[in-house]
């Protein structure tokens, strides 16, 4: 398990420890947050509309929501596609570029489980 936690390198000068924070921050500001994953999350498993996608996700208000979509479609995560019908149906999907978080929600997953697991011992 030690090998696998050392993913980050150490950092050797001023710059290459800037870098890395830049790196992170940028990160952070485009997936970080209480909501932005478990909506990626949700759509993984398939094209949403909005009030699908509401109660997917437990406790989002419908505000927060349309405020995270719109982060996640900014940033290129996910697409909104307006079908022209009466009446008109909004659905939301993920992107290829969605895909380049796989390796990420994985790890995060298995840190939740180890951490979840940490704590129940702990008790």
């Amino acid at each position: 398990m030690e090998s696998q936690l050392k993913i980050i390198e150490p950092v050797h000068s001023e710059n290459e420890c800037s870098s890395a924070l830049t790196a992170v921050g940028d990160a952070l500001y485009a997936i970080g947050g209480k909501w932005k994953l478990r909506v990626i999350i949700a759509l993984r498993e398939g094209n949403k509309r909005f009030n699908e996608l509401q109660r997917a996700i437990t406790g989002i208000s419908a505000r927060v929501l349309s405020h995270e979509l719109k982060e996640l479609e900014m940033n290129g995560f996910v697409k909104r596609n307006v079908n022209i019908q009466v009446p008109v149906i909004v659905e939301y999907e993920l992107t290829e570029y969605s895909d380049t978080l796989k390796d990420v929600l994985q790890a995060l997953r298995e840190w939740g489980l180890m951490h979840r697991d940490k704590i129940r011992r702990e008790r």
